[in-house]
């Protein structure tokens, strides 16, 4: 909140600026709060298992909390832009489906989609890296649910030879965009139209 006063400066001289805040739990003060300040667009992660909520981020707060904030987000004018985390209870799904769930009840600009990657894992409590059929049990997941917004991949995922097959995957689930594709993909999408 102490940036809101910089963020009005800035709408104030750059009109044409868009801003994006990927936002932590909140409730509707402060979510009318961001709008007010100028924020173009909020993002925040949706995590569906109490567990995943627990064990990984630490927190202790309910899978109702990540609605009720999603529930403030799209309450403003504010481009609502959610996430989920494929793979986020240390590289197993736990929680994405009813992630889904959640998010196909609210008005979202769009929809983003990461996969966990090993590599941003605590030395002490390592991820595995999730499977790409797993990763794509997801994605057609999210395609059938999320009709009304677009569905993107976005950037994180893990890279190599899971990357490649985790984009056709995304291809061919009929994602909406792909944050920096992997080799070939380009290729692809125009292949099946």
């Amino acid at each position: 909140e102490r940036f809101y006063p910089v963020i009005e400066k800035l709408k104030h001289e750059f009109p044409n600026l868009r801003i994006a805040v990927h936002s932590a739990l909140l409730d509707e003060v402060r979510a009318r709060r961001m709008e007010s300040a100028g924020v173009d667009v909020a993002m925040m992660d949706v995590i569906g298992a109490q567990e995943t909520i627990r064990d990984v981020y630490h927190l202790d707060r309910p899978v109702d909390d990540f609605e009720a904030t999603l529930a403030a987000l799209s309450a403003t004018r504010m481009d609502v832009v959610p996430h989920i985390v494929i793979g986020l209870h240390y590289g197993r799904l736990l929680g994405e489906e009813n992630a889904l769930d959640i998010i196909s009840r609210h008005k979202i600009a769009a929809l983003i989609l990461v996969v966990v990657s090993p590599i941003y894992a605590p030395v002490d409590k390592p991820f595995a890296t999730i499977s790409t059929d797993d990763v794509a049990k997801i994605f057609v997941a999210a395609r059938r649910r999320i009709t009304n917004a677009p569905v993107q991949l976005g950037c994180i995922r893990p890279a190599g030879t899971h990357k490649m097959i985790t984009d056709a995957y995304a291809v061919m689930a009929g994602f909406d965009g792909i944050a920096y594709p992997a080799q070939g993909t380009v290729e692809l999408a125009r292949a099946v139209g």
